[in-house]
């Protein structure tokens, strides 16, 4: 595809983002929480500009806003691809908000030069993803797929002490045209940043994406004994503070041994009674551990436990590890993934398939339906940070890419009820 091809809906895709990145709280890069007038209006210019593109703009009763271009096979299915609109604090303005401005610019692209496709196309922009807000994370997604069945917006509070449910209540975005979950989503593609450093040190235009990696997180509590740090003895100590640090770097030489693309963080490190002059009594401390596959996580997750246990009993202090969160790898369909490579060969450009460390909505999606991802590079791997960048350029390969998917998915005739057909005409080239 030619760089005067994709000039059009390219500057339309980043005309949009910016606009979405004007609806931000005060301070340093882009602040937009679940529920807050800054996200209201964001999800509102939304639907002003699908239904000024011509597509069926409506919102869900979570606030999910969404852009149809109705298929002229009325089958009642629908290729679903977007992403989310809140962000981090402090956040940057592509995580998320790119694959939306994608998502709708590419429809309104196609219905333009194609008219109607064969199967609905829709925009998505899930209401939530990140979990800044409230202590829950993929409300917007959640409730598509049935993950949440909306009754969980009483039992969560923000900072401030205000419920989901109320802060919902105060952010209804017009009359809501669709129940969740839904059950007609055929497909699912989101093009997203890659969050990391691997397509720009490899030089790779495009992210095929695999699989998202399971999580697993676990709060860890030691516990010895707070005591006078020159009265008592090296023999005689219960030293939490040190027997937590011995766990970590442990956990951390079982990871490197265990190799790509196991990772493991502790992140959180909460020390009581944190005095100069007194040997810890308590530590408190988190773990983040992820793989691609639910095997390698569960052993690994089951080895750092027995290690754990091993130091505590030799180090006389008491040790409790609570699960927080357990989240199963999401593969990714390889029908749909082998289209993309095969686009990105057709548009000449350079790629390769990789497991995303970060989580995604698609990790929701992919249980339920044929779901894809598409990555594209993140300038020094930084994300969720003012100095997020990826140059317009390399937005566009990305927009190119789902246009050419989109295109397959929702125009081009296929033995395979409606999804991927069988010859591919070299129209993307």
């Amino acid at each position: 595809m030619s760089a005067s091809y994709i000039q059009a809906p390219a500057a339309e895709m980043m005309e949009l983002l910016e606009e979405l990145s004007a609806f931000s709280a005060p301070g340093d890069g882009v602040t937009r929480l679940l529920y807050t007038p800054e996200w209201k209006k964001a999800q509102q210019h939304l639907l002003n500009r699908a239904g000024e593109s011509g597509l069926t703009a409506y919102a869900d009763s979570v606030g999910n806003v969404y852009g149809r271009l109705t298929g002229t096979r009325l089958d009642g299915k629908v290729v679903l691809t977007g992403s989310h609109i809140d962000t981090v604090v402090n956040g940057g303005k592509y995580d998320g908000a790119y694959g939306v401005a994608a998502a709708f610019t590419a429809l309104r692209y196609l219905s333009s030069v194609y008219g109607p496709p064969l199967r609905t196309l829709e925009a998505v922009s899930f209401a939530e993803e990140e979990g800044s807000r409230f202590p829950l994370t993929f409300w917007g997604s959640g409730n598509v797929t049935g993950v949440y069945d909306g009754s969980e917006a009483k039992d969560y509070r923000d900072g401030e002490g205000v419920t989901l449910q109320e802060a919902m209540e105060g952010c209804r975005l017009g009359d809501q045209k669709a129940d969740t979950p839904r059950s007609d989503i055929s497909a699912y593609v989101e093009l997203h940043i890659e969050q990391g450093i691997v397509l720009e040190r490899t030089g790779m235009q495009i992210g095929v994406v695999s699989a998202i990696v399971g999580q697993r997180r676990f709060a860890v509590t030691v516990k010895g004994t707070a005591n006078h740090a020159g009265t008592t003895p090296m023999g005689l100590r219960s030293d939490a503070l040190a027997a937590a640090a011995e766990m970590m770097l442990q956990m951390e030489r079982l990871a490197v041994e265990a190799g790509d693309p196991l990772v493991a963080t502790t992140g959180r490190l909460v020390v009581t009674p944190n005095t100069p002059n007194v040997i810890p009594g308590e530590v408190a401390f988190t773990l983040d551990i992820r793989h691609s596959r639910e095997d390698e996580l569960e052993a690994f997750c089951a080895s750092v436990v027995s290690a754990f246990e091993e130091i505590a009993g030799r180090r006389n202090v008491a040790l409790d590890m609570a699960l927080r969160l357990s989240a199963s790898p999401a593969p990714m369909d390889g029908g749909l993934s082998a289209e993309l490579e095969a686009i990105c060969l057709q548009q000449g450009r350079t790629y390769r398939s990789m497991v995303s460390g970060a989580g995604h909505d698609a990790q929701l999606l992919a249980p339920r339906c044929r779901t894809a991802m598409i990555f594209v590079p993140s300038q020094g791997g930084i994300s969720h940070s003012p100095e997020e960048y990826t140059p317009p350029e390399e937005l566009a390969a990305g927009l190119e890419v789902l246009i050419a998917l989109l295109y397959k998915l929702g125009y081009e005739e296929s033995d395979e009820d409606g999804l991927v057909p069988q010859n591919t005409k070299e129209r993307w080239t």
